[in-house]
């Protein structure tokens, strides 16, 4: 590939589904963080090993609570979850925004 050309990626390797709807995952501020979280939670509930994998936040219980700390009503529920090597996992928190945006 000479210098000039511009390296591609391969047909469907690019962002796909909601994720380019979202902030960008490449700003790892607090700041950020809390807006890729809220916007996901209005969507729908999701769960802590989702959000590690998909929307690149570590630690997403200070995430939550600091928007709790702004005023939205965050519920937590213990589930069942798998993660990507396909271990069970027992009390993984699921996050549901309740009453919508604040």
């Amino acid at each position: 590939m000479s210098c000039r050309q511009k390296r591609q990626r391969p047909a469907g390797t690019g962002r796909q589904g909601k994720a380019k709807d979202l902030p960008s995952l490449n700003d790892t501020t607090a700041s950020a963080q809390r807006a890729r979280l809220l916007a996901a939670l209005k969507h729908k509930a999701i769960d802590t090993i989702t959000i590690r994998r998909h929307l690149s936040i570590l630690m997403p219980a200070a995430r939550i609570k600091e928007l709790r700390d702004q005023g939205h009503r965050i519920v937590t529920a213990r589930v069942g979850r798998y993660d990507d090597q396909g271990r069970p996992h027992r009390n993984v928190a699921l996050y549901t925004l309740v009453g919508g945006a604040k």
